[in-house]
């Protein structure tokens, strides 16, 4: 029997609240207890990238639990609410940390709940994802769900790029009515009640996802391990050269995402830092989604997949080029800042389904290579290196910030800061290091990947043949 549209849709809404979830602490728990709280950068972008990095080992280790599980519910949806219900109330706690706490005692804080964070996001996305052949029935509609989940998650992803920063200061002021109070008190405050309210959506989205739909009983779920990973790497060449593209893709775009937030506050600075900060944000996760359901298709049409590859990365270079030439002068104009951004959000729109697709593209290639399909092990393997990204790209991060001494906790003066080393410093790390990130990548994939349209119907012929022989 195929998915109902309340089924799809209840589906589609657990994927807007994971990653509501999962872009609140990958976007704003750095400047939370950095920029709010006063830790040095370095060590929170070493806690991070420790915990990411452990968390991406950590998946595989929950695969294998919930492919051992065996309830009257299935073995998908407990570990899904079970894994929600706890993340969402350490997402709250990570982002309440006690007045009281200072120095050690505050990194411990950050610490523990940043890990115990990580653990339990796995806990319910390792399911979340992994059911999807406990409900359908294969092929296109396997495929469709696949994509309107994805797409859903972009939704989630961008409602908080957008919001964010809209509704911490305004919860703020709720809580904290003296126009006396301080701004830094004010987001403190504001950060705690959004993550609790996001906390809240999110149980409710995943709790529709889990009455609505119902597993087949019949389903195995194949948990690879580690060592498969990396032995599917080894065995497939494409693979391995999609993998590459995707952690310098992925850390690229993390490092400039995270000191985003800085750029505007300490750069762009001024009283209505934050307006503009919001507008940009909300006209690039904008710009992602179309790029990602519109703009893709419609070059899909035109091109062949690895030409829409070679102009991502074209628009994505030229648009951090340009950003950087409009920094070196000095020019802040929001209208001006809103081109090089738009060319950088579409390209990184793009490239997000293309590595989805390229990825998918190696199943085929190690069927066709080796007899054998590796596809639970490559999909595992897409979440593992965007962790391992992202950890890499946070560390870089908390480095440059303590090297340029980008704080509310320092001595940086605002007014004078178009003019300081420190600032020429974070516009240089969020668009420099990129374009070195994207053009290592361009080659890599230039050099190395092979699987053409042309190439792929080839191989699409051959493994048929073999079945029908």
């Amino acid at each position: 029997m195929k998915l109902s549209l309340k089924e799809k849709a209840a589906y589609g809404l657990g994927a807007v609240g994971k990653d509501m979830v999962y872009m609140l602490s990958a976007s704003y728990i750095l400047y939370y207890y950095q920029d709010l709280l006063g830790i040095k950068g370095t060590i929170m972008g070493a806690i991070m990238m420790a915990a990411r990095i452990f968390d991406a080992f950590n998946d595989p280790i929950m695969g294998v639990i919930v492919a051992k599980t065996k309830t009257k519910w299935g073995k998908f949806r407990p570990w899904l609410m079970i894994g929600t219900l706890t993340n969402a109330v350490v997402l709250y706690l990570m982002f309440s940390a006690p007045p009281t706490l200072s120095g050690s005692g505050l990194v411990a804080y950050a610490a523990i709940f940043y890990v115990l964070w990580g653990v339990t996001y796995t806990m319910m996305d390792i399911p979340y994802w992994s059911m999807i052949p406990a409900f359908t029935e294969g092929g296109k509609e396997r495929e469709g769900l696949t994509a309107m989940a994805r797409s859903c998650a972009g939704v989630g992803s961008a409602l908080i790029t957008v919001i964010t920063m809209i509704v911490v200061p305004l919860l703020g002021r709720i809580v904290h009515p003296n126009e006396q109070a301080e701004a830094d008190v004010i987001e403190i405050s504001g950060f705690s009640w959004f993550a609790l309210i996001v906390a809240v959506i999110f149980v409710v989205f995943i709790t529709i996802t889990c009455v609505a739909i119902k597993e087949k009983s019949s389903v195995d779920m194949e948990s690879p391990s580690i060592g498969a990973m990396f032995k599917a790497l080894v065995t497939n060449d494409q693979a391995m050269a999609v993998v590459i593209t995707i952690v310098l893709v992925n850390a690229s775009l993390y490092i400039t995402s995270n000191l985003l937030i800085y750029f505007f506050k300490y750069d762009i600075a001024g009283e209505s830092w934050n307006n503009s900060y919001v507008l940009f944000n909300t006209f690039g996760g904008g710009m992602q989604i179309i790029s990602m359901m519109v703009i893709y298709p419609l070059v899909r049409k035109v091109m062949s997949i690895t030409k829409v590859c070679y102009l991502s990365f074209f628009c994505a270079i030229g648009g951090y080029a340009v950003l950087l030439i409009m920094m070196m002068t000095g020019a802040k104009s929001m209208v001006l800042l809103l081109i090089p951004g738009f060319f950088v959000f579409v390209a990184f729109g793009l490239l997000t389904v293309l590595t989805t697709v390229f990825l998918a593209n190696t199943v085929d290639y190690g069927e066709y290579k080796n007899g054998r399909r590796d596809e639970s092990v490559i999909f595992s393997m897409q979440t593992f290196v965007v962790k391992l990204a992202s950890g890499v790209a946070v560390f870089i991060t908390g480095i440059a910030l303590d090297l340029f001494n980008i704080s509310d906790n320092t001595d940086t003066v605002v007014d004078n800061v178009s003019l300081s080393a420190n600032i020429m410093g974070l516009r240089m790390t969020m668009t420099i290091l990129p374009i070195i990130g994207l053009f290592i990548a361009v080659y890599i994939f230039a050099k190395k990947y092979i699987l053409t349209d042309e190439k792929l119907e080839e191989i699409a012929a051959e493994l048929k043949n073999r079945q029908s022989a």
